[in-house]
């Protein structure tokens, strides 16, 4: 009988674990939840509000498994998460396992290191049924409102729809800014900037940038101002200089981490999580799900050590941040490095880089701030009443700087940094105007979200908690309600004003507006389900709603609340909604919007969302002649699209002629439009238009791609004709029963003279591993 069975979440986590407890422990994994509601039922009695939980099929083996290890251990630690998710699985284990509760050991540890494990083992205790009850209430209640939304959807909306709790107001948050940047008129203003030259006292010249201290609103009153300028003096009336500090932003918690590793790495939010995951299963960070920036008083000594042996004493300041979130759960400290000694760690790129970030956010918020010196500098105009102002920033002293410097939103949009130093001026001196230029300038709308903008609004709202940020942002594109992608930009036209000398030259350039990269934007299928849900469960959409029920969780993890009272307070409001909005009678389909009539026909153009998603509709179901049909092209929305775009639509298909016997048909769909021969489809490039391309050309397209295909079918088997050899980007490669399998680099060159043995070979070898 072994003495003692660790259960842990991860097999990662499992084996840093077992280098650490020695011989008399067996750590094993459970690899998440070991057992769920059931995935195609509700599994909650709508009376008691009790869940119904299953094993699922794939985790039966593994539970016998467990089990059998349990009985044969005199002693059982359970050691996953310590937040509520951690919890209730271990709960779930105690319950499966027919685990004594009194007799179980529950440890918890936020890093996974030696001294932190061995503490653990030290104090374990009970488990937490007031976390575990906070965690189901959660789930039911998310159950409860996907699985009774979902159908109303199907039936209303669409079939195959899903609803959530805390998706479909994420995607209320990037409809709402949607419609605010197309409500958006920009107007235009100008801005005016100098440059004027001041002497040195070696005789050279030095340069001096300056802003007016005032906008312009028209052209006129720009040119009248530079008239001005042309007999004015320039005067230095007054300098200011102000000592300031600058202080280290905390240390991170998921939410800023998540921000802060898009801005400065490119990462999206689900890949920060898994990065962190791993680099926290290897001991190398403290565990990656918190809200709290608190620091240990061991990370804030060796963090002074650390700076101290790197830079130097002046660079050190102990600091103690607290958290000011609501409902701040689970809050024990900071994402930060295990050991502040080891500044850097071997692993993956993603994994350094990643490292690399928290190790010098964390420095950074233990060193000294940074001491600034701003300089402010008017200079007053002879002939007007506004003024230039001149700024420039010296830094005194870098402290954290020299480590970290946070980013903000606003410069990964291009805002550009203003601060530069001054050459020395005096009161009364008069400058030399080298040149004057006003720019026009249009005021900017609202941005759309990235997913680390999302973040910060969700936190910022109370909606979720840091393990469900990931989640929702992934959902709400995996259900494409929403996309990532860029936003092209239109060409837009400005003025340039620039006095020289006496003369004022005009010129006119040209600027791409609006040119947004990998925004969050909503589908019409997520813009018709929001309104829909807006429109009938106003309750699930709010955001108060949202964030209270966050808060209602936090009470329950509190033991101040039961957790059954709160659903079943909940269910007696939501259900009659569900059931009443199930009866309504609508004359229009949700989201269906009439465009105008057919002018050749006088049928009504409607815009709807079809079985496959967003369709042009000309006629009606119960007209005499059946209802004509163009499926939306990408570019294209629901919301704005016109009209004459609408019947653009049905100018395709166009037959353009035959080509070997068979027709050679011009259509669109939801990618773009194509060209269509034999059942075969070709994609038209960019470069052509579908309604004028001609039929030579379409021939060569069918041409080019069946070469294309040619090429990438090496061989066949009559013996096995479920096998392939194919040509793919990387090289050769197996196809065998709807699955790909990568050949070793040896057998490139001969891929065409493969035997049936030798390939078969390679797939089963590949099985095995």
């Amino acid at each position: 009988m072994q003495k003692n069975l660790v259960i842990v979440e991860s097999p990662a986590k499992a084996k840093t674990i077992e280098k650490f407890l020695g011989k008399d422990y067996k750590v094993m994994s459970s690899y998440g939840h070991i057992r769920d509601l059931k995935k195609k039922e509700l599994s909650i009695d709508t009376d008691t509000f009790t869940p119904d939980y299953e094993i699922p099929e794939e985790k039966k083996k593994l539970v016998t498994e467990l089990k059998n290890s349990a009985k044969n251990s005199e002693k059982v630690w359970l050691a996953s998460d310590e937040d509520r998710e951690g919890e209730a699985i271990s709960w779930h284990l105690c319950e499966v396992l027919g685990l004594d509760e009194e007799k179980t050991n529950r440890i918890v540890f936020h890093e996974i290191t030696k001294p932190a494990i061995l503490e653990a083992i030290k104090h374990p205790r009970h488990l937490d049924m007031n976390l575990v009850n906070a965690q189901q209430a959660r789930r039911v209640l998310d159950r409860l409102v996907g699985f009774r939304l979902s159908p109303v959807l199907w039936r209303k909306v669409k079939p195959a729809l899903s609803a959530g709790r805390v998706q479909s107001v994420a995607v209320r948050l990037i409809v709402e800014r949607e419609r605010e940047i197309q409500a958006f008129k920009s107007e235009t203003y100008y801005r005016v900037t100098a440059v004027f030259a001041v002497p040195n006292e070696d005789g050279t010249m030095s340069e001096v940038k300056a802003e007016l201290d005032k906008r312009f609103a028209t052209h006129d009153e720009v040119l009248a101002f530079l008239d001005k300028c042309k007999g004015s003096t320039f005067t230095v009336a007054g300098i200011v200089k102000k000592p300031m500090k600058r202080t280290p932003a905390p240390p991170f918690t998921t939410s800023t981490l998540q921000q802060e590793a898009a801005r400065k790495l490119g990462f999206t939010v689900s890949q920060t999580m898994m990065v962190a995951q791993h680099l926290y299963e290897n001991g190398r960070i403290t565990y990656m799900r918190t809200d709290s920036v608190n620091l240990s008083s061991l990370c804030i000594n060796s963090s002074k050590a650390e700076i101290t042996s790197l830079w130097g004493e002046e660079y050190s300041k102990p600091r103690q941040y607290h958290t000011h979130s609501k409902g701040a759960q689970e809050a024990h400290e900071a994402i930060r490095p295990t050991y502040m000694d080891a500044t850097s760690i071997d692993g993956t790129q993603q994994e350094k880089r990643l490292y690399d970030l928290i190790w010098k956010r964390t420095a950074a918020s233990q060193m000294a701030d940074a001491q600034i010196e701003k300089t402010t500098v008017t200079i007053r105009l002879s002939d007007a009443d506004e003024q230039f102002v001149a700024n420039g920033e010296v830094v005194k002293f870098d402290g954290f700087l020299k480590v970290y410097r946070e980013s903000s939103d606003d410069e990964a949009d291009g805002q550009e940094d203003t601060s530069h130093t001054l050459p020395p001026m005096t009161e009364g001196e008069q400058l030399q105007r080298s040149e004057i230029t006003a720019t026009q300038r249009f005021s900017q709308g609202p941005v759309r979200y990235t997913e680390a903008s999302l973040v910060r609004k969700l936190e910022e709202l109370g909606i979720g908690r840091p393990s469900t940020y990931a989640p929702t942002i992934s959902t709400i594109q995996q259900r494409e309600y929403v996309q990532k992608g860029d936003k092209k930009g239109e060409e837009r036209l400005y003025t340039v004003d620039t006095l020289k000398g006496n003369a004022i030259t005009n010129r006119t350039k040209t600027e791409m507006a609006g040119n947004e990269k990998g925004k969050l934007l909503p589908t019409d299928i997520g813009i018709v389900v929001n309104d829909f849900l807006m429109k009938y469960f106003p309750a699930i959409m709010d955001y108060n709603f949202t964030a209270k029920v966050e808060q209602q969780f936090d009470t329950i993890a509190e033991g101040k609340a039961q957790w059954t009272a709160m659903l079943e307070n909940f269910y007696k409001k939501f259900e009659p909604t569900v059931e009443k909005t199930m009866n309504t009678r609508e004359e229009h389909k949700a989201g269906e919007r009439e465009l105008g009539t057919e002018p050749a026909t006088g049928r009504p153009v409607f815009v709807k969302i079809g079985r496959f998603g967003p369709v042009v509709q000309i006629g009606k179901a119960e007209d005499k002649d059946k209802p004509r049909f163009a499926q939306l092209p990408a570019d294209k929305s629901m919301e704005t699209i016109t009209l004459d775009e609408a019947l653009e639509l049905f100018r395709l298909p166009r037959t353009l002629g035959e080509y070997e016997g068979t027709p050679v048909v011009i259509g669109s769909g939801r990618f773009g439009p194509y060209v269509m021969h034999d059942k075969k489809y070709v994609s038209l490039p960019k470069t052509e238009n579908p309604l004028t391309v001609t039929l030579d050309t379409a021939i060569e397209l069918i041409r080019n791609k069946r070469q294309q295909e040619t090429q990438r079918h090496i061989k066949t088997f009559e013996d096995e004709p479920k096998l392939e050899v194919m040509n793919g980007r990387y090289g050769p490669y197996l196809a065998y029963d709807g699955k790909n399998y990568r050949l070793p680099k040896a057998m490139h060159d001969k891929a065409a003279e493969l035997t049936l043995e030798e390939c078969m070979n390679v797939i089963n070898n590949s099985k095995k591993k």
